[in-house]
């Protein structure tokens, strides 16, 4: 055994202990508040829908600001990721003339689906309440809106889009210097890919304009980062979905194994609650996304109507690799793009009937305005 699988292993097995003896200690000395409630974006159908969020100690978050320097955004990082959880929480959920009790779990975390006893009049963004049962709130209850997107009628395809350097530039592949850049920059400061922005609320508006295609962006971002990213997403003015992110742990640094299933599992899901949209996937050369896809392709043939690859790794290997995977997905049917830059991506997604062609112009504008501006990125030297 190799000595990183070795690493690997013991932090696996470091993580598991600690978690289990955290929940053992929460259980013997009950948690303190206050708590808050941090409800993530669900989604569905008329029909049915899916609501999560997680139970936390209310740590006194920052709003972050363009001024933020860089001791400011370490203890807002370190404030995210050292959030403490509330093992059990209990929570009542109403929705729709739905009114539900729900128990968080070892982790805070928790997620229902609903059926309501009639479906939804209307599309698009709805909001169910949550509420905190369990602790007891010290102060006025705890309360807070979850988001809930149910697309509409005129979507035509759905899109599922990864976020780490597929969106914005993280340097995922290098863990330290993801690190210093989170540091070093916060939503305001960090910047998008040059021309995602448009490309993204092109792919949402669909050629005819007006359609409606839902985004989910599955990420192995942790949650721990989900209210900075949705941020991020609306001061940049990228479509607003539901953000899929994966636990925190220390062996996740390390593991690429855990991103891989979390990512197929969350894309799976989503296909089976929308059996009927086809869907197009974007990703990033630098770790799994092509691998991941080609999977999901070829275990569910027909839906995928184009697969976008941002080239952030330029190794001839991984190059090799991709156009590997290139043809393999081509005799499938769909069609795996290696696009250098979000206007390759647009040009081709124009092509293929997923966006306007009117809208490469705002593609290209959105990218010449962004040419001037240096990212985070190009300051820290990544």
């Amino acid at each position: 055994m190799n000595a990183p699988r070795r690493l690997h292993g013991f932090l696996s097995r470091a993580d598991r202990l600690a978690a289990h003896t955290r929940v053992r200690v929460r259980r013997l000395l009950p948690p303190r508040g206050p708590f808050i409630i941090a409800a993530y974006a669900g989604y569905g159908t008329q029909e049915c829908v899916l609501i999560q969020g997680r139970v936390l100690k209310d740590e006194a978050f920052a709003v972050p600001t363009p001024n933020d320097r860089t001791l400011r955004n370490l203890i807002e990082l370190y404030k995210r990721l050292e959030t403490d959880e509330v093992p059990g929480a209990g929570l009542r959920v109403r929705f729709a003339g739905l009114d539900e009790p729900l128990v968080a779990d070892a982790e805070g975390h928790f997620s229902v689906e609903l059926s309501p006893a009639v479906p939804l009049e209307r599309s698009g963004w709805h909001e169910a309440e949550l509420e905190l049962v369990s602790p007891v709130p010290r102060s006025a209850g705890v309360r807070v809106a979850a988001p809930v997107l149910v697309p509409p009628p005129t979507a035509r395809f759905g899109v599922i889009s990864d976020i780490d350097d597929t969106v914005v530039w993280t340097n995922v592949r290098n863990k330290l210097r993801m690190l210093m850049l989170l540091i070093r920059s916060n939503a305001h400061t960090r910047k998008p890919f040059k021309g995602v922005a448009a490309f993204y609320r092109a792919l949402a508006d669909g050629a005819g304009g007006d359609e409606g295609n839902p985004i989910f962006y599955v990420s192995g971002s942790p949650w721990n980062l989900y209210t900075p990213l949705v941020e991020f997403l609306r001061l940049q003015d990228i479509p607003a979905g539901p953000l899929l992110l994966r636990d925190f742990s220390r062996q996740s640094l390390l593991s690429s194994r855990h991103q891989h299933r979390h990512k197929l599992e969350n894309i799976e899901r989503i296909l089976r609650r929308f059996p009927d949209l086809p869907f197009v996937l974007i990703g990033d050369s630098g770790e799994k996304d092509p691998e991941v896809y080609a999977e999901i392709v070829h275990a569910h043939p027909g839906r995928i109507r184009a697969i976008y690859i941002r080239s952030v790794n330029p190794d001839p290997g991984r190059v090799e690799a991709i156009d590997r995977l290139i043809d393999e997905v081509r005799h499938t049917g769909a069609q795996l793009v290696l696009a250098p830059d979000t206007e390759f991506a647009a040009v081709h997604a124009a092509a293929q009937g997923l966006i306007a062609p009117a809208s490469l112009a705002a593609v290209r504008a959105d990218k010449r305005e962004d040419q001037d501006a240096p990212t985070i990125a190009g300051r820290a030297g990544i």
